[in-house]
């Protein structure tokens, strides 16, 4: 067999072999003569040394800047809709989401939703984490927290916090009247207009945290090299960079989104199923660029150190089986064969008793 059908043959083996483990070769179309160097002495056109050192299974992935924890914000109660926050404003605790019939909807934090109406008597966690919120209101410093029961103090707490406001003092809070969050919220987009009736249940606002993250996705072959506290470099729009980790991976993307980043491309063409992953920052309150703007970020993966690598070109399928690269020296050529280890940046980790560092190895000019 040919150097040449060898090493074509080699390229076609190892598409086969590694790219189900998040790595492919690209094997080149064959070519005549004139597509490539031959030499009359049958040796490769050109050669390169085999390394030792830290080898990475290391990406670039694009990605997408935006806020961590997006959900709707779906209406407490029915009436007309007077006023809301505008997209791109933060709310912060007792701060006004939106108003139904001139009545204001506010923000209080907590896991639990608004769900039913709280008044005396009423027990669960939602009424600790009213009783949470008012605490840190300065209207019920006497409360105890860890209480599930919606006691007289709580009812007296609640009707100094609707003076405040300046509303009737009921002792009550109705469902229309809280929404809980996590912490403060930032108003991604409006989804009812002034003048809407949008009814219980119904959308009023896209809302997310205000923690800055960054979404991407990453084809599932590849999908090994994120992994949970991974560290992570971003950059940003206008060159520069954060650091970051990565916070979660999971959840199958849909084939060809190309909404939050990934490489899908603007047609959305790309159909290979794809895993979410998101990457929190260092110092989330320095990142200050737009919303959905453009990243890459730089995942970590995999890195093997002090490993002999060889160019992923250099490797050629053996007639005895397995692969192998072709070492020049002293004029000559020889088949030495390898096991392959890790591929990253165009490399990929090779061991033999045979092969050493410095040797060249044979690289076809295709």
């Amino acid at each position: 067999m040919s150097s040449r059908s060898k090493w074509l043959l080699g390229a076609l083996a190892v598409v086969l072999a590694v790219s189900g483990g998040g790595y492919a070769v690209i094997a080149q179309p064959q070519r005549d003569d004139s597509g490539r160097e031959r030499r009359a002495d049958g040796l490769p056109p050109a050669t390169a040394p085999v390394q030792r050192g830290d080898l990475s299974s290391g990406l670039q992935v694009e990605g997408t800047l935006g806020y961590a924890q997006e959900r709707k914000l779906n209406a407490g109660g029915p009436g007309v809709l007077t006023w809301a926050a505008g997209e791109g404003s933060a709310v912060e605790r007792d701060g006004k989401l939106y108003e139904v019939n001139g009545r204001a909807v506010r923000l209080m934090y907590g896991a639990v939703p608004m769900y039913r109406p709280l008044k005396t008597g009423d027990k669960g966690e939602d009424v600790k984490q009213l009783k949470r919120n008012l605490r840190a209101l300065g209207y019920g410093t006497g409360l105890d927290p860890e209480d599930p029961t919606f006691t007289a103090g709580t009812a007296t707490a609640v009707k100094r916090w609707q003076k405040a406001h300046k509303t009737a003092e009921t002792g009550e809070v109705g469902k229309e009247d809280v929404a809980f969050a996590s912490g403060p919220q930032r108003v991604r987009k409006n989804d009812a207009a002034v003048g809407d009736e949008p009814g219980p249940g119904k959308p009023v606002l896209t809302v997310t945290g205000t923690e800055r993250i960054v979404r991407l996705q990453l084809e599932t072959a590849k999908a090994a090299a994120a992994k949970v506290g991974e560290p992570v470099t971003v950059r940003l729009p206008g060159g520069a960079t954060a650091t970051g980790k990565v916070d979660s991976v999971g959840g199958t993307a849909g084939s060809g989104d190309g909404n939050e980043g990934g490489g899908g491309g603007p047609g959305g063409g790309d159909k290979k199923a794809k895993v979410e992953v998101s990457v929190t920052f260092d110092k989330p309150a320095e990142i200050n660029a737009p919303d959905r703007s453009p990243v890459s970020v730089g995942l970590t993966g995999e890195t093997r150190k002090g490993v002999l690598s060889v160019p992923v070109g250099a490797l050629l399928a053996l007639a005895g089986g397995g692969f192998g690269v072709q070492v020049v020296e002293d004029g000559r050529a020889r088949d030495v064969k390898v096991e392959l280890g890790m591929f990253g940046g165009g490399r990929v980790e090779v061991t033999g008793g045979a092969l050493q560092e410095g040797m060249q190895v044979g690289i076809p000019k295709l």
